[in-house]
């Protein structure tokens, strides 16, 4: 019996690997997006540098405010990077937040957390539904998982140049423009 609990105890902790840090190569990995295409990082890779960021839930108040500082950033002109957010939501609500937010990026959902776990972010496993209201309509939002809020910085050859996690939603894009500025033009400007 008690080991039974034990076992139990286990199962509820937060999931993570370790954790990748500048200089590792990011993993290779394809999700789906918003429309249920196959989005491929190795296919995104030799142009500009790609900024991969982790968020909890698709239509919460931090995890809008950060796509949303995105979305117009990107909306801009010509950005110097290419960015695509991953949760854990269900494509459908993928769908709905961004055309909800009318984000100019790529969604991709990782269910299960393995994408975001292949990165060392943490995940906590579980059903989640929230509603919310797209276009006049009551829509359900569902995810299987919840991952931590981190943000990555991948290269053009597909390594690692930056790393945090202990993202403020709302300063992601300026402490990511910081870094980009700061990167050898060989490293992908």
């Amino acid at each position: 019996m008690k080991l039974k609990i034990l076992w139990l105890a286990i199962l509820a902790l937060p999931l993570a690997a370790v954790a990748l840090e500048p200089g590792d190569d990011a993993p290779r990995f394809e999700l789906m997006n918003q429309d249920g295409e196959r989005w491929a990082l190795g296919e995104h890779l030799g142009g500009r540098p790609i900024v991969i960021y982790f968020y909890p839930a698709a239509m919460t108040g931090g995890c809008t405010k950060q796509a949303c500082t995105y979305r117009d950033y990107m909306a801009g002109g010509s950005p110097a990077f290419e960015v695509v957010g991953i949760s854990a939501d269900a494509v459908e609500g993928l769908r709905h937040f961004r055309t909800a937010e009318n984000l100019n990026f790529p969604l991709l959902s990782d269910p299960e957390g393995r994408v975001a776990q292949s990165f060392g972010v943490t995940v906590k496993p579980g059903e989640k539904m929230i509603t919310r209201t797209v276009g006049g309509k009551e829509v359900e939002l569902v995810r299987t998982a919840t991952t931590a809020r981190w943000t990555f910085v991948v290269s053009p050859e597909g390594v690692i140049l930056y790393k945090s996690d202990q993202v403020k939603p709302t300063e992601d894009l300026q402490n990511v423009l910081s870094v980009l500025q700061n990167i050898p033009p060989q490293s992908g400007n």
